[in-house]
């Protein structure tokens, strides 16, 4: 005879049909043939007592009603808002939602050609306007301005980046390139240019005219707002 305890007994996916297990699946049909919450399920693998993978999922999704798209902003201490997810699952998730948006943001840059400083304003935007320190970044183009690679120069203090013309060159001879835009944020946000930052950047121009990689502008990060030093006309 069924207690209520029986009565009440949750199925694991183990307990399942093999066809509609979510690593299962995958097997058979492939990944897209997945939901949302069978994608989770298989990054954090395991649920607890209480609810299966499947169901921790479905409640991390249900935190918003944006669902998925979702965990592109979420944290490690929001997911573990969730019980049941603790801080190794919360990492896994994050794992996988940074190498969705690094794999998004490569086959961005392979298709992108700068015609204009609005786009790669628009395109670290997100990114740089939150640092609280300067940072100052080179984006290398190759002869038909195509984006060979953005690197990282130096990271200074809360109101300034510094930084020395050797090592800007040297990362853009490294990667063979043509030209160059210089960029950094200013955590204040606001981007207007100072005096040091408009004699750096005459002392990059003309190392660049002797090396024969060409600055094209320089690009100043705010909040939700840029300086682009050729529109301004300071170049």
């Amino acid at each position: 005879m069924s207690t209520d305890i029986d009565l009440e007994r949750k199925f694991t996916i183990k307990e399942l049909p093999e066809t509609e297990r979510p690593r299962e699946k995958l097997y058979i049909y492939g990944p897209e043939s997945l939901s949302n919450e069978e994608l989770i399920a298989i990054i954090i693998r395991t649920g607890n007592r209480n609810d299966t993978a499947i169901d921790l999922a479905r409640k991390i999704l249900s935190r918003d009603n944006r669902g998925l798209a979702y965990l592109r902003d979420t944290t490690l201490q929001e997911l573990m808002e969730t019980k049941g997810i603790g801080q190794s699952k919360a990492a896994q998730i994050l794992a996988a939602i940074e190498m969705g948006k690094r794999l998004n943001y490569l086959e961005a840059l392979n298709k992108l050609k700068i015609n204009e400083p609005g786009t790669i304003a628009n395109l670290y935007m997100d990114e740089m306007r939150f640092f609280q320190r300067e940072h100052f970044r080179i984006v290398l183009l190759d002869t038909k301005n195509q984006i060979i690679v953005a690197e990282e120069v130096s990271v200074g203090t809360l109101n300034a980046s510094i930084v020395h013309p050797r090592d800007v060159f040297k990362a853009a001879i490294k990667r063979n390139a043509n030209a160059m835009i210089l960029m950094h944020n200013h955590p204040s946000g606001d981007p207007t240019p100072s005096k040091e930052d408009i004699n750096i950047t005459r002392r990059l121009i003309d190392a660049g005219n002797l090396i024969g990689i060409k600055v094209l502008d320089h690009i100043i990060i705010g909040d939700n707002r840029y300086v682009s030093f050729k529109e301004k006309n300071l170049i």
